[in-house]
């Protein structure tokens, strides 16, 4: 059972790996892969959240090596794409204060993975399905 009392601040990851709207979607992926991770958000030149990307939004470059194309089409399709062709731009978000409660509320009601967390216009973290998951398993 989760605490009634704990906030967003409590089990939210702080260092946050981002992109910039006009990174390579290559780059999405060796982060994701290397770091073990399915979600980066993606900011724009002034430091502000303008999107996210997910490792679904990355799944369609598996879909042609399924269809038989190869790990080298989908890496070339990879290097040639930016970011901000795949990201998505309507971006769920919560605060640092928001209660863990309201935050799985809001993830559960919009089917996202992760909401960026916001405070003071700025990113400064994230909170991912895996934060509730640990969460639970250590109240045990």
């Amino acid at each position: 059972m989760i605490d009634e009392q704990m906030r967003v601040a409590d089990v939210m990851s702080s260092q946050v790996k981002t992109l910039g709207r006009n990174d390579k979607l290559a780059t999405a992926d060796d982060i994701m892969k290397q770091d073990r991770i399915r979600h980066l958000p993606v900011l724009d030149a002034d430091g502000n959240l303008c999107g996210i990307v997910s490792q679904r939004d990355l799944f369609r470059g598996m879909l042609l090596r399924t269809l038989g194309y190869g790990t080298y089409l989908e890496q070339k399709l990879l290097d040639t794409h930016v970011v901000k062709e795949a990201m998505v731009d309507r971006v769920h978000t919560t605060t640092p204060d928001t209660s863990l409660k309201e935050a799985a509320e809001l993830m559960t009601k919009y089917k996202v993975g992760c909401l960026p967390v916001i405070d003071n216009n700025k990113l400064v973290g994230i909170i991912t399905e895996e934060d509730f998951v640990k969460q639970f398993v250590a109240a045990k």
